[in-house]
């Protein structure tokens, strides 16, 4: 079905005929930064040939009746996982379900219709489910056999394993705690079946590696299912081995060279924390061979530290434990501080974009002052540096961002109180360190570029629900907002989520609606400017073009 047959079946009034180029018209357009009604919008040979309000019916041009929707450029996802996302569809899901008798009931079933497979993996299960955020290997024994189990959280910086996993990795009460990861463990030493950061590595090295037909499949549903939330592009935040998934850049490679890349992507070169500078040459290695014209790899992820809920991001004062009172634990840095600043400095004077994970003040501080150290070193560039996360940021280290260059990556959807925040956050940081949390507005207001993603699988990849945060601070009107003082306005989160993703991809083209930009674009059911700000998150995408051809419309909305 053409796209053209495609639009009018479902509700999108077209003209039919010889097709040189796509007219839309009878909505408002959002360009990218201004807002503005009575627009029509022309596209010619994949880019915007011309806006305004008396463009005309353009002779064999394919007419789109917005519908009083709202036309904006494509959504870029500045910080995914794709193949991990759409290995968890693919595999044992839990992120649909929640408390331990959904978990356990879903499990069994995959068991059962996977006998063939000989370890049980998938993920999704939320901390908040279990007390102190740890569920027990004998939970999952009960329904995994003896059968090896391996089963990532959502945020994908701790896994539950079963008995059987425990054993197969000779973990037991004399395994030490990696330098950069945890072993939850009962009062005798004896693990529990909770494995935290790096950790995790002393199972998942045993899984068996994904078969590169299963990667290619996790990598193209995963492109289909961002493409039906207006997502035309993405920063793949790891190309490398992590947790219990493999490499995705052969995937890439291969939908690159056939031409089934759709989206536009540039990857983050995976920086093994246990290596140091001598995989530089590598990485330099790595980035030349992988440019492609949609398939780029420019950018090194540094992951500095770990994350709140199982107190491994790392903090300028120890957490509090649950009476109140100071522990000894500040959290882990990764990479050794002075190290880092040095690594920084010589991935930034080859060329290489760096994007770094933060959670924790002290991690938030560590990148800033390799930033800085890089700055004095090598002088100003274009290489794009950004920090993502920005949970817990210091207000001394808020400025900071805009005088080095380095862009705000914000995953706004977790700005909100709910369990995770609730139960397993706050009363570990304390009042003054929870008021530092998502600092958003103060960063805009201090001149930092801001740029969004979703961090999915680890939460939702539909940007509707994570501007919805970003400018009420809640998810349903019915709840408190959280810090509604860093509540940004709508034009600046979609700005963030368009064009200032696509600036951090170094797609100068994309981003945007002008003339001679790439026509990646997304049409909305609704025009979110006239609409109750409260109501954001219940839009939907109507259709996703990159480079003016459909990739996504009406009738695959809802799939999963």
């Amino acid at each position: 079905m053409s796209s053209a047959e495609k639009l009018k079946r479902f509700g999108f009034r077209t003209t039919r005929g010889r097709r040189v180029d796509t007219l839309f018209v009878n909505g408002a357009v959002f360009d990218g930064t201004t807002y503005r009604r009575g627009l029509a919008v022309a596209v010619k040979n994949g880019r915007i040939a011309a806006i305004g309000p008396d463009i005309g019916q353009r002779a064999g041009a394919e007419i789109v009746d917005l519908d009083g929707g709202l036309l904006l450029p494509g959504f870029v996802d500045a910080h995914v996982h794709p193949l991990q996302g759409g290995f968890e569809r693919a595999h044992c899901d839990l992120s649909p379900l929640s408390g331990l008798p959904q978990y356990q009931q879903k499990i069994a079933e995959y068991a059962a219709a996977h006998p063939e497979r000989p370890w049980i993996e998938g993920g999704g299960w939320q901390q908040p489910d279990f007390p102190g955020g740890t569920p027990f290997a004998t939970d999952l024994d009960a329904v995994t056999g003896d059968r090896p189990a391996f089963l990532v959280n959502a945020d994908h910086h701790g896994a539950w394993a079963n008995s059987k996993a425990l054993q197969l990795a000779g973990i037991d009460a004399t395994t030490p705690d990696p330098p950069d990861g945890r072993i939850e463990r009962d009062r005798d030493g004896n693990p529990t079946g909770t494995l935290h950061e790096g950790a995790m590595r002393l199972v998942s090295r045993l899984l068996p590696p994904a078969d590169h037909s299963e990667a290619v499949a996790a990598l193209l549903d995963a492109q289909a299912y961002l493409h039906s939330f207006g997502i035309t592009g993405w920063q793949d935040a790891i190309l490398g081995a992590y947790a219990n998934l493999g490499d995705a850049t052969a995937a890439y490679v291969e939908l690159a060279e056939d031409g089934r890349l759709t989206a536009r992507v540039n990857g983050a070169l995976w920086w093994e924390r246990d290596r140091g500078a001598e995989q530089i040459p590598e990485l330099i290695h790595r980035r030349d061979k992988l440019n492609y014209p949609r398939f780029r790899a420019r950018t090194v992820k540094i992951m500095q530290d770990g994350v709140a809920e199982n107190h491994t991001a790392a903090m300028l004062d120890p957490y509090f434990d649950g009476c109140g009172c100071r522990t000894g634990n500040s959290g882990i840095s990764f990479v050794d501080p002075i190290q880092l600043q040095q690594h920084v400095t010589d991935l930034d004077a080859a060329g290489f974009q760096i994007h770094v994970h933060t959670i924790g003040d002290r991690a938030a501080r560590e990148a800033l002052d390799a930033f800085e150290k890089a700055q004095a070193s090598n002088g100003s560039n274009d290489n794009r540096h950004h920090i993502a996360h920005l949970q817990v940021i210091h207000p001394d280290d808020i400025p900071r961002f805009a005088k080095l260059n380095v862009a705000a990556n914000m995953q706004a959807l977790w700005a909100v109180y709910e369990p995770q925040m609730n139960d397993l956050t706050i009363p570990f940081l304390g009042p003054e360190r929870t008021g530092w949390q998502y600092p958003f507005k103060s960063l805009q207001a201090a001149g930092a570029r801001l740029v969004a993603g979703s961090d999915w699988p680890v939460s939702s990849p539909n940007p509707l629900e994570a501007i919805h945060v970003a400018v009420n601070r809640r998810t349903d009107a019915d709840d408190d907002p959280f810090l509604p003082e860093q509540a940004i306005d709508l034009a600046t989160a979609l700005s963030a989520y368009t064009q200032g993703s696509a600036w951090v991809n170094h797609a100068d083209d994309t981003g945007r609606i002008a003339v001679g930009a790439l026509a990646d674009l997304a049409i909305l059911d609704r025009d979110l400017f006239t609409a109750p700000t409260d109501e954001i998150n219940t839009a939907r995408v109507r259709a996703t073009y990159v480079e003016g051809e459909l990739v996504f419309g009406p009738d695959q909305i809802g799939r999963s």
